[in-house]
């Protein structure tokens, strides 16, 4: 693993470049030192406390989804043995008390495992965003926090783009282009530890006789090191294994897309083309690849030349009002109320 290449680095980023140049790239960016002005950088840098104490002043009584588990797990969540459960809990607590809970471990030589995880900062340390501004971004862009001990988050994906700034401790951030996922071993879709599925293949100990392909994986690999005040750009469906390397870690992350909202899930699509077309027998699916390709991958004015733009209705360009009539038009068939 050691082997592995590294994020290209970039200093010095500007909202024009990142916007012009990385962005564009489609590929990751670790941005040294781009967040190291922040007011949180120089707490988490001074101790732990103090960045507990500096947390604490834009508290106004949050609550915090909370993962805990034995220190048996080596802080690494993911799922039971016969992936049918998970081998940590989920709660709801006080954001204060998990501060003070994370604080009294620091010492601890074997602590369990404990992470808060995704809190929007906005509505729950108001003014944290404020005066922790990332500038590359929309004002508009909902800022989370992340803080734990020393964790490993399994290889995943995100269903948009992402710049993860490092408050507090180390991370280290290890990376697969996305068209590697044949590589990955990708777990259950439908039931995963933290939303999106992730690979079966733990980075520290990969068991090659079980996962072969994953050797081919590693080639296409890339690693950033991370200290507090470095910031990661990365791009959609990059999947990412995280590592928070100290005893008390924090990151602030943002998560954003430029596709809107309204038209959907292509995950969600994908899920119910699993549930409605992979079981057909062979003939019918070979029928539906074909119509996938010609309606869905394909899809431009020569598909459509023979119908007008006003008689194209969901084939033509998308917009909000479509989409809500076809969200109705499907859930009444899934519903079995449509007639």
């Amino acid at each position: 693993m050691s082997s592995l290449q590294t994020v290209a680095e970039w200093r010095d980023v500007t909202p024009d470049r990142f916007r012009t140049e990385i962005l564009p790239s489609g590929k990751p960016a670790l941005l040294r030192g781009h967040v190291a002005h922040w007011p949180a950088v120089r707490a988490g840098r001074e101790s732990p406390a103090a960045m507990v104490a500096y947390l604490r002043g834009f508290d106004r009584g949050a609550n915090a989804h909370l993962m805990t588990a034995d220190a048996s797990i080596g802080g690494h969540f993911f799922y039971d043995d016969d992936l049918t459960g998970l081998n940590f809990q989920n709660s709801q607590v006080p954001f204060a008390a998990a501060l003070t809970q994370l604080l009294a471990q620091l010492d601890h030589p074997a602590p369990p495992a404990y992470y808060v995880g995704a809190l929007p900062l906005p509505e729950n340390l108001p003014g944290f965003a404020r005066d922790n501004a990332l500038s590359l971004l929309d004002p508009a862009i909902v800022p989370r926090i992340w803080l734990g001990n020393r964790l490993t988050v399994q290889t995943h994906y995100d269903l948009s783009y992402n710049i993860a700034c490092v408050a507090a401790g180390r991370r280290r951030f290890t990376l697969f282009p996305p068209e590697q996922f044949e590589n990955l071993y990708v777990g259950p879709l439908e039931f995963t530890p933290a939303g999106q599925p992730i690979s079966l293949v733990r980075l520290d100990a990969p068991d090659y006789e079980k996962y072969p392909r994953f050797r081919d994986a590693l080639p296409h690999a890339q690693v950033a090191e991370m200290e507090p005040g470095d910031a990661l750009f990365v791009p959609y469906m990059w999947w990412h294994n995280v590592e928070s390397l100290d005893r008390f870690n924090v990151l602030v992350n943002y998560w954003w897309d430029e596709i809107p909202a309204w038209q959907g899930s292509a995950f969600e699509a994908l899920l119910h083309g699993i549930l409605a077309v992979r079981n057909l027998p062979p003939e019918r699916r070979d029928l539906w690849r074909k119509l996938f390709e010609h309606y869905v991958f394909s899809g431009g004015d020569d598909a459509l030349a023979h119908l007008t733009d006003r008689q194209r209705g969901i084939q033509g360009p998308p917009s909000p009002r479509l989409a809500q009539v076809m969200r109705t038009y499907i859930a009444q068939a899934l519903m079995g109320t449509r007639r």
